[in-house]
């Protein structure tokens, strides 16, 4: 595998996840209303009115469009500079793991300190392949 490939594989599975909580949330709140454990005049312009677990659902799959972003944009920029180099890879890598892990704890147990952590480590990978970028592009070559 190329370092390229190995750079956007995580990006394809980032995708996968999102689909998987995006599904699960919108099953959910389909059962939710047929039960009607929810009611559509309540939601409608109210989000909070979903029970808890679909709440947190909702706000993960939010949630994956916020850092992330920083990263797709990234990881467009490394291939049309030809940046792209086996640390870019690892740190791809070291984000999507964090990234499942959140994602992980946010809809588990919703442990804050420890979805914290996930966050912050997905934070570093992200800012240290920004920094390396930079390198790379101003001051490496």
């Amino acid at each position: 595998m190329t370092n390229q490939q190995l750079l956007l594989l995580p990006l394809f599975l980032h995708v996968a996840l999102i689909g998987l909580v995006g599904a699960r949330n919108v099953l959910g709140r389909v059962a939710s209303v047929r039960s009607g454990e929810t009611r559509l005049k309540d939601i409608a312009l109210d989000t909070s009115k979903w029970p808890p677990h679909l709440r947190k659902l909702g706000n993960n799959f939010d949630n994956q469009f916020d850092l992330p972003m920083m990263w797709y944009a990234l990881c467009a920029l490394l291939i049309a500079t030809a940046k792209v180099d086996g640390i870019m890879a690892l740190l791809s890598w070291a984000f999507l793991l964090s990234r499942l892990a959140h994602s992980y704890i946010h809809t588990g147990s919703n442990r804050l300190p420890q979805r914290m952590y996930a966050y912050l480590a997905g934070m570093a990978a992200l800012f240290a392949m920004w920094i390396w970028f930079g390198l790379r592009l101003f001051v490496i070559g």
